[in-house]
């Protein structure tokens, strides 16, 4: 059962690849193909979800190493990110901390369950990072991790057309956002839009990642 569930994800996720390479629309998103797949898999074959996640605890492994990765495009445009440092601070300034403290005062004023909102507040952060922060506070991170997941996917789908009918052009601000606010799956969608894209995505998720799990604790403590 190891075997089938590692197949099925990675096929689901490499049908995504080559649809998103013949149908080139936002809808067609890897991430989103191989959810549907392994979510069809499961509710098939009625395996436990704990046990499907035990089976793929290799994938999940190559995780970090994958964010890790992200600061090759970071280094590759150092000089431009360098040149532009100030403005691209207080642009992610402005943004991280307002997404951040609109979500947790948004989960507040709906008297969300303290998990949830936990999960509502720290949704623009990778879902390694949220599901960590959720750890820490004492909650088990599953419903972290899958906020943040489908907010990075809804954002990869949703923030690149609107930016474009805002008149967004720049791929320093374009990334930047979809960084920020949608995190690795963001940054995967700006890998289309190229190198600098790319880069300011992946200044935006490792930003607003450090930003939640320095931040996200203190104010659940002090404002919870």
């Amino acid at each position: 059962m190891t075997e089938v569930s590692l197949l099925i994800t990675l096929i689901g996720f490499l049908l995504g690849m080559e649809l998103q390479k013949r149908f080139p629309h936002p809808l067609v998103n890897p991430t989103l193909i191989s959810i549907l797949g392994v979510a069809l898999y499961l509710g098939l074959t009625h395996v436990p979800y704990a046990q499907y996640r035990l089976h793929t605890e290799a994938l999940q492994f190559l995780l970090g190493p994958a964010v890790v990765a992200l600061a090759v495009p970071l280094y590759q445009q150092r000089d431009l990110l360098k040149a532009h440092l100030m403005s691209i601070l207080l642009g992610f300034l402005t943004g991280g901390l307002t997404v951040l403290l609109v979500s947790f005062w948004l989960g507040k004023l709906l008297d969300l369950p303290p998990e949830a909102h936990l999960s509502l507040s720290t949704m623009s952060s990778t879902s390694p990072i949220s599901l960590a922060v959720a750890q820490k506070l004492g909650f088990s991170g599953s419903l972290s991790a899958m906020v943040s997941i489908w907010t990075g996917i809804l954002g990869a789908l949703l923030l690149p057309p609107w930016l474009t009918r805002l008149g967004v052009r720049s791929p320093l601000l374009r990334g930047l956002t979809l960084g920020t606010l949608s995190h690795g799956i963001g940054t995967a969608r700006m890998v289309q839009e190229g190198a600098v894209s790319t880069a300011a995505s992946s200044l935006g998720m490792g930003l607003n990642g450090a930003l939640t799990a320095l931040l996200m604790p203190l104010v659940w403590h002090w404002l919870r």
